[in-house]
């Protein structure tokens, strides 16, 4: 008997992911939705016995689709395929009704695994047929090539996300990430989610591999250095300015160092990164950017704009990748998901 199946999440490229992963063997006819919001509508529709379900859309969240279909009492099985893997994302989700929570990129082992869990599907794990079936993602298409990045990003947002998680003790609020193909020039209209007018602070890493080479930035806005301080508990005998500087560097390296291992993983390439430098204390963020390595070709540029909610804690991690490691990032993604 066909089982309908629908995978939600706003990326194509994740989409075609998650697609690649189901096994040959099982039977199923497979929908798709961009959010939320399309979930519910299919659901009621009956095209959606088992939903594949992401936690960062546009329009209506994984949070708010589940909390939908357990207030209407909806007939579908959802399984959770999400880069926010936090313990606290994970609970939210189990006590909404879903079944189990699948870190992205799929692994195609522990999705049978889960299925064979709950009596869906028990047959083999190949899906060497099945991605043989799905379009390949080209590179011919600017969206495509943006919305490839952009869940690169997401993927590597949520395990930096669920470190620093793990370092506080508090859950960390992760947005969809914003993705540009811009010059250096327009690099401070591309953040976004920093207010001009604030005072900020910063700390700079180069990484390469082969072909690729980049930049990470953590921005701190200077506000926050206070609550950020009383999270990581440090011995107040130290001097305010030694103690914003400890943080700075605390946090920077937690959320650099986990995001290059969820870029190295995605890319199959080994980074090593230079000493992480300081590029400015209390200061604006046009002089921040100054300081970054100076570039006059295209980049890549993205913004993950982290939060503390319940601490009022804000702070973003900015990737720059330079023209020269644009398509081969493209090409490295695409080839690893063939």
């Amino acid at each position: 008997m066909t089982t309908p199946v629908l995978i939600c999440d706003d990326s194509s490229f994740a989409r075609k992911q998650m697609q690649r992963s189901i096994p040959d063997g099982w039977d199923v006819e497979i929908s798709f939705a961009e959010h939320g919001q399309q979930a519910l509508e299919m659901i009621r529709a009956g095209k959606a016995d088992v939903m594949f379900l992401d936690l960062n859309m546009p329009i209506m969240d994984g949070y708010q689709t589940m909390q939908a279909i357990k207030d209407e009492d909806l007939p579908t099985m959802v399984i959770v395929v999400s880069g926010d893997v936090q313990p606290e994302a994970r609970a939210r989700m189990l006590a909404l009704g879903a079944l189990e929570f699948i870190r992205k990129p799929t692994d195609n082992v522990k999705l049978v695994e889960i299925l064979s869990q709950f009596g869906l599907y028990s047959g083999e794990a190949s899906a060497t047929k099945r991605a043989e079936t799905v379009k390949p993602t080209t590179k011919n298409s600017r969206a495509e090539k943006l919305d490839a990045y952009r869940e690169m990003a997401n993927v590597a947002m949520g395990q930096a996300g669920e470190s620093l998680a793990k370092m506080l003790g508090e859950f960390i609020d992760l947005p969809i990430p914003n993705v540009n193909l811009i010059t250096q020039t327009e690099l401070h209209m591309a953040m976004a989610d920093i207010q001009r007018n604030e005072s900020v602070s910063a700390v700079s890493q180069g990484f390469i591999s082969a072909g690729i080479n980049g930049e990470a930035l953590v921005i701190f806005n200077d506000s926050n250095f206070d609550n950020m301080i009383k999270l990581l508990k440090y011995n107040n005998e130290k001097s305010s300015a030694s103690l914003e500087l400890e943080a700075l560097m605390d946090v920077s390296n937690i959320l650099i160092g986990a995001c290059l291992r969820a870029l190295s993983q995605q890319l199959h390439s080994v980074f090593s990164h230079n000493h992480p430098i300081i590029l400015g204390r209390h200061c604006d963020l046009d002089e921040i950017l100054k300081n970054t390595v100076q570039r006059k070709e295209d980049m890549l540029a993205i913004e993950i704009a982290y939060s503390i909610k319940s601490q009022n804690i804000n702070f973003d991690l900015l990737l720059l990748f330079p023209d020269k490691s644009i398509d081969l990032v493209f090409d490295k993604l695409v080839t690893s998901t063939s």
